[in-house]
């Protein structure tokens, strides 16, 4: 399952190998993107460390790529359902949530900025989401 919003070079056998193994209902793609804005370390009122959109390394988000067992589509009850709320926050409540963490490329295309960056990428050849 996926939103399609994503680019990434997860490695969808690995993910499948990693979901059989872990024997739980959803197993979710864990990413750390990078940082929109440039990162402050401030020591009182002195900047003593700056790093330009750095990738952030305890915020692991989802990443938008499931590997999900049919008894989870139980959880939604409609249309109306976000995934994100009642379906999956009940799999974590049960302890049925599995996280793949990636460390490759990852990165959505919500916004215009997003969309031109993905382009220039694609623009420069050999994309990064083509690699594993």
């Amino acid at each position: 399952l996926t939103y399609g919003d994503t680019l990434s070079n997860v490695n969808i056998n690995k993910l499948i190998d990693f979901h059989q193994s872990h024997k739980k209902m959803i197993t979710m793609t864990a990413v750390r993107p990078n940082a929109r804005f440039g990162e402050l370390k401030i020591d009182g009122n002195i900047v003593s460390e700056f790093v330009e959109k750095p990738q952030l390394y305890e915020g692991w988000i989802n990443g938008g790529f499931f590997v999900i067992e049919p008894e989870f589509l139980e959880f939604i009850k409609d249309e109306t359902t976000l995934l994100e709320k009642e379906p999956i926050e009940m799999a974590v409540k049960l302890g049925e949530v599995a996280a793949y963490k990636h460390d490759g490329f990852w990165q959505c295309m919500d916004t215009k900025r997003e969309h031109e960056l993905l382009v220039s990428l694609w623009d420069k050849g050999n994309p990064p989401w083509n690699k594993n």
